[in-house]
Formats: C-alpha cells, structure tokens, sequence
C-alpha cells in the first residue's frame, strides 16, 4: 500500500514539473531580452575589469599615455612678398607630411594684394613639425595651438559600442529561436533600433579617429609689399630715441608713397575736379569784372560833361 501511494505521488510530481517547465517556456524569449538589456555585457567587464591590479597598476603610466586620444588643432598666420611660391609651398609641405589640403580659398584686396585660406589636415605626429617649417616659409604674424582631450569620452563610446554589438547577437540568437509572432516581432523591433544605435556609435567613432589622427591646421596667407613690424623692444633710452626716430622716417615715407599711390589710382578724378574749378574761377572772374565796369561806368560819364552843356540846356 505505501509502495503504491509513493508511486502515485512520484507520477504527480512529474507531472507538474512538466507543466512548471511548458508554462516558463512561453516567456523564456521575453526573459531572455530582459537578461540581454541588463545582465553587464563582456565589453563593460573587460572595459571596467579591476583583477589584477598590482599588474596592471605597474604598466599604468605607460598605457593611460600610449591610449591618450588627443585632438591638435591650430592656427598660423603668415605674411609674403612672394604669394604664389608661399602658397606652392604651403601644398607641397602638407603633401610631404602625409597630408593635404581640406578647404583653400584664395581672394584679392581693394588695392591688388592677394590673400589666401588654407585647412590643413596633417598627422597628429606631424602637427608641430608642419607649424615650424610653415613658418620658415612666411613671416608669421600670429600663431595659437589647442590640445583637446577626448580620451574618457572616446572610450565611453566605444565600450557602449561593444555593449549593443553583444546585444546584437543575443537578440539574434533569441530571433532564431522564438516561435511566438508577438515575440518576433518584438525581437525584429530590438534588432533595429540596436542596429541604429551601433550605426550611430560607430559613426561617432570614425569622426573621432580622423580628428585625433589627423591635426587641423587653419592657415591664413596674406600677401604684402613689407613684412609687419619685427622690431624687438628697446632696452634703454637711447635705443628707444633711435626706434622712434626710424620709425617716424619710415612712417613719413610709407605716407608719402601711400598719397603717391592714392593719386596714381585716382588721376582721372584729379583732372576732372581740376577742369571744374578752373571753370568757375574763369566764369566768376569775368561776372565780377563785368560787375566793377556796371560800377565804374556812371562816374566816368560826370567827368566828361562839360560845364557850358549844363548851362545851355538850362
């Protein structure tokens, strides 16, 4: 008797762990997506893994530099006597280093002097060599350089990246195996909007590499007859005299040759506005002229009247 009613509580038992195991299986895609979503990705792992300190904290120094995602940017400009040969060579170096022209605009000034706008992109290894022979070429003006660090942002992005591509595949795997069209269409609609999101990311990422590994350089080349200024300051009086006194003379003469310049350029106007005053002062020297004889006229008549012609016509 109590063989059997163990049999019968065994034949039970079977059957509601049967049921248990058909009634989870409705909802094993379901909570398989949950787990996909939250369970931490083997990216974030290996991304934030903190074994092996003592190891890793010895090559630290070493790889936080070698990792370092920098992005150089400057802007350098340049004066020329020789416009055509600077801008030739301004290409050719870029060329040299391992990089080339983005954007280049060129344009001419009221009085003939040409300028020049150049995007460079150039090697982040070569951004300091690009802006020391760039300026053997020309007279520079003025020059700024930025470094931007975008090393926590960048590995961010990345590892987010390798949290939707393992995502990817789960959900993949999950597809593959749903039988439920509720499900699968779920799936498909997770499918997508992670695919969008690795698109995205890995877009970002590619705009970041070609910042970090290519330096931008803004280059602005302006054409003159004199280099600006180079002068260094003075150290003592008589050396502060002598600056002052040169450049008087050298303002003096730039002004002279600048109203040489300005009367070259406007010779035409100049013969005309002459012509015109010369016209008025020729008609108002003939309306006054006509005014003094009307004036004069009157008294010269009494002087030649004689006294008897006065008498006689009385």
């Amino acid at each position: 008797m109590k063989r059997k009613l163990f049999a019968w509580i065994l034949a039970l038992t079977m059957v509601f762990s049967l049921a248990a195991c058909g009634g989870s299986g409705k909802n094993a895609d379901s909570s398989s997506m949950a787990v996909a979503d939250s369970a931490p990705s083997e990216a974030e792992e290996g991304y934030f893994d903190t074994t092996d300190s003592d190891d890793a904290s010895a090559d630290s120094g070493s790889t936080v530099l070698k990792d370092q995602k920098i992005i150089y940017t400057g802007t350098l400009n340049l004066e020329t006597t020789e416009f055509d040969a600077a801008a030739k060579a301004l290409t050719e170096l870029a060329e040299s280093l391992g990089g080339y022209l983005e954007n280049s605009t060129v344009g001419s000034g009221g009085r003939g002097y040409r300028w020049a706008d150049y995007t460079v992109r150039v090697p982040s290894a070569q951004f300091q060599g690009f802006l020391d022979q760039a300026g053997g070429l020309a007279h520079v003006t003025w020059q700024n350089t930025e470094q931007q660090n975008i090393t926590e942002t960048y590995y961010d992005t990345d590892g987010r990246l390798k949290t939707q591509q393992i995502k990817l595949e789960r959900l993949q795997k999950l597809l593959a195996q749903a039988e439920n069209m509720e499900d699968i269409i779920t799936i498909e609609s997770a499918i997508s909007e992670t695919e969008w999101n690795i698109e995205n990311l890995s877009g970002t990422l590619r705009h970041y590499d070609a910042l970090v590994d290519f330096a931008t350089v803004t280059v602005s080349l302006q054409e003159v007859y004199k280099y600006s200024d180079t002068e260094e300051l003075p150290e003592n009086f008589g050396q502060r005299i002598g600056n002052a006194l040169s450049r008087g003379w050298r303002s003096f003469v730039d002004g002279m040759a600048d109203f040489i310049v300005a009367l070259a350029y406007n010779w035409m106007w100049i013969v005309l506005w002459a012509a015109v005053i010369i016209a008025a002062a020729v008609i108002v020297g003939k309306i006054r002229r006509r005014r003094r004889a009307t004036k004069n006229l009157p008294a010269a008549e009494k002087t030649d009247e004689k006294p008897g012609d006065k008498s006689g016509n009385s």
